[in-house]
């Protein structure tokens, strides 16, 4: 299967402007029933795979999506997408996310080894290089499909934890709640940068999410 997800092109002059939101919101939704469809069935994994998928995903989400967020808050010109940013990060930081991530790994005796953050490196560095471009709705819209992305993921990961012995799911319970309100809230902050700051000709407003997706492949399948 490949590894990548090849986003066919859009022509905005072809489109009117709710056609051509619901046409990336289409995309992108497809793209993550994709990724949770490629999961394998936990109770059919060993223990040592499963282990594996939490400490890869720890080892990515710990130390990296509130930079993620700030380089895309930093990336981001309309005042009207800030607010929609500033808010994901006051919650990260007040509730401190990376702190419930840890705790829920640590639980589950899946707390990432060299091994682990080591499998992620080569995805995870290309994902930070994106983002460093500093591109507003490139990075905004692959941002969405990220918070998307995990509020799915979240049953499927507390089925691991929950396998490997774990009661702790504080950070599955609150993810599977409010990244619906987060993904649908960058949405918005998509097509308000879309609308006041136009993509220059030629950009893939995609390249983070087939990034991201190729990445995602990475943390399921080791």
């Amino acid at each position: 299967m490949s590894s990548t997800f090849a986003a066919p092109p859009i022509h905005e002059e072809s489109l009117g402007a709710s056609t051509l939101e619901a046409s990336i919101e289409e995309k992108i939704a497809a793209t993550i029933d994709d990724l949770i469809a490629q999961i394998p069935n936990p109770e059919q994994l060993t223990g040592e795979q499963r282990r594996g998928i939490i400490a890869r995903y720890t080892a990515v989400l710990e130390g990296n999506f509130i930079y993620w967020m700030t380089a895309t808050f930093l990336a981001v010109k309309s005042q009207e997408a800030h607010p929609i940013l500033l808010e994901n990060l006051y919650e990260e930081c007040r509730d401190s996310h990376p702190a419930m991530m840890r705790s829920f790994a640590l639980a589950a005796h899946a707390f990432p080894t060299d091994k682990d953050a080591l499998a992620v490196d080569r995805n995870l560095t290309a994902m930070r290089l994106f983002l460093g471009k500093l591109e507003g709705v490139p990075s905004l819209l692959s941002m969405a499909f990220f918070e998307g992305w995990i509020q799915k993921f979240m049953a499927p990961l507390a089925k691991l934890a929950e396998l490997q012995g774990s009661t702790e799911m504080v950070y599955t319970d609150v993810h599977g709640v409010c990244d619906v309100r987060h993904s649908q809230e960058l949405f918005r902050g998509v097509f308000l940068e879309m609308k006041r700051y136009p993509v220059d000709e030629g950009t893939d407003i995609f390249e983070g999410v087939n990034l991201l997706s190729t990445l995602v492949r990475n943390i399921v399948q080791g």
